[in-house]
Order: structure tokens, then sequence, then C-alpha cells
């Protein structure tokens, strides 16, 4: 989970990333811990819809919002999905009850809501200082398993619109689809010329800012 300036097709500046788990990494393992199958998403995404009460379901199961107000632009989850595990050792023994399950789901997503918001409010608020007066209207664009969740979506949608910024996100069929991301990266880039030999050792990592051209 990063917050990347796209300054061009392969050139990107990074702002902050997560200091632990990946975002799609604390959904999963949250939801397994609710029982939930693999990828977990979804499910949780479904189960907070089945929430009666959402003030109510936070008050009951609240959660940590961390970093949330302090400067820069990182992420950490490790504690949220702590704090989930938490609360379900905490319920009845036995098999959970959906209720239960669906309202710490709604806590969780409103809670990931807000984390997102705050972070990227300060990334936004580092990106007009730092790229004043751009010659297109920039776009806040979500990608990644994550984004395919409408609740998120809607909620960075409202963000970009309050920056007057544009808000991008892949259609959510293919959100998850790590192909169609790497095909359509090639695409760009072979549009512009770019080619690459093929004489390079794989890595496990790669930053994007060491491939910017």
């Amino acid at each position: 989970t990063q917050i990347l300036v796209a300054e061009n097709v392969g050139t990107y500046k990074r702002l902050g990333g997560t200091l632990d788990d990946a975002l799609g990494e604390c959904f999963d393992k949250s939801g397994r811990m609710m029982g939930f199958p693999h990828p977990c998403g979804p499910h949780v995404e479904k189960a907070a819809s089945d929430c009666k009460n959402k003030q109510a379901a936070i008050e009951r199961f609240p959660l940590p919002l961390p970093l949330k107000g302090r400067a820069g632009c990182d992420f950490s989850f490790s504690g949220l999905k702590t704090a989930v595990r938490q609360h379900v050792e905490k319920l009845p023994q036995g098999a959970l009850d959906y209720q239960d399950v669906a309202d710490l789901c709604c806590s969780f997503q409103t809670t990931v809501a807000s984390i997102l918001q705050d972070r990227l409010e300060h990334a936004i608020a580092f990106f007009q200082k730092t790229y004043a007066n751009p010659k297109t209207k920039p776009a806040l664009i979500v990608c990644g398993g994550v984004a395919a969740n409408k609740v998120l979506r809607e909620s960075l949608h409202d963000l970009a619109q309050s920056k007057n910024m544009e808000f991008i996100a892949p259609p959510i069929k293919l959100c998850s689809d790590n192909g169609a991301m790497i095909a359509w990266a090639g695409i760009e880039r072979l549009k512009r010329g770019m080619t690459n030999e093929l004489d390079f050792a794989a890595r496990p990592r790669w930053p994007l800012e060491e491939l910017a051209s």
C-alpha cells in the first residue's frame, strides 16, 4: 500500500507507504479471523452492508486509527488487525453470530476509510504545494484489489471532489487482475517507444522510484 505521484509514464515519486501490513493483507487477515474464505475483501464488504446501525457498531467495536493526524503519508495497519482479533476473541465462544460479524466489519470498513482519507489529505496537500499550476486537472487514482470496495471508492471520490481533483478507478472486475494492470502499463510504455531488453535479474521487491526514466 503506497501513495505515489505519477509525473509521467515511468516517472514516479513515492510520498508514503505502509510500515507493516498492506491494506489488502489487513482485509484478508481480519476477514479470516471472522471466518471468511480468501479473498476476504468482498465478504467483509458484504457483511458490513448488512450492519443495521453503523454508529452503534462503531461504538460497540471501537478500532484504532494508526498514524491518523501525524505528519507524513505513511500507513500502518498491523495495530488495526490486532484490534480486530481482540474483538473477535471477546465474542461468545462457538460459531460467530453473523450480526456480530456484520457490525465488526462495518466498524472495520469505516475505520479504514477514515485512515485513507487522513493519509491522502496529507499527500494531496503536499502535491498541491509541490506541483502548483499543473497543465491538466490532477486526478486521485485508486487501484489494486482494495479499490474494488465500493464504500472506500465513494469515500475517496468525495475527498477528490473536495480537493478539486478528478477521481479515477478501474472497473471493479479488473481491480484484482494483476495481469491487466501489467499489460496496461506495458501498453502505455510501448506507445511512447519505451522498450526494455530482457537482460535483468528478477527481484521480489522493486520500488517504482528506481524505474524512473
